[in-house]
């Protein structure tokens, strides 16, 4: 018999997170890793929860992740974002709840291009009078 899945790709800065909703106990593995294991802080582990505390589904769904690009901070965003599009697969009455706290919404910001004839994106070489 086949078993119920939702799946949902997020995506911040460079990172693409490729999230698997299947009902469970609520546990998350990321890279065939523990959530605990794979990210070093708190904090980042509060954010990939925030859509399952949002909904009130904290602990009924399995959260299988598979993540690459960027760093932690990124990685975090994407899963995120992953799993508040799974969620909408699951439930479209989410839909309400996730968009009034952003979670749909990709974060287009990135790192911006250097241009010639600067230092960095935006900041010009040193001046000097003499």
């Amino acid at each position: 018999m086949a078993q119920v899945q939702y799946y949902g790709t997020g995506r911040r800065k460079r990172s693409t997170a490729r999230v698997r909703l299947v009902p469970g106990t609520g546990r998350v593995v990321i890279n065939k890793r523990d959530a605990e294991d794979y990210f070093p802080y708190e904090t980042q582990r509060i954010i990939l929860n925030q859509p399952l505390n949002a909904t009130e589904t904290e602990g009924t769904y399995d959260v299988l992740v598979n993540v690459d690009g960027g760093g932690f901070t990124g990685q975090a965003g994407a899963i995120r974002h992953g799993i508040a599009r799974a969620l909408l697969e699951a439930d479209p009455e989410y839909r309400a709840t996730l968009k009034r706290e952003g979670y749909l919404t990709r974060d287009s910001r990135a790192t911006e291009r250097k241009k010639y004839g600067l230092k960095s994106a935006r900041r010009s070489p040193q001046f000097s009078k003499r």
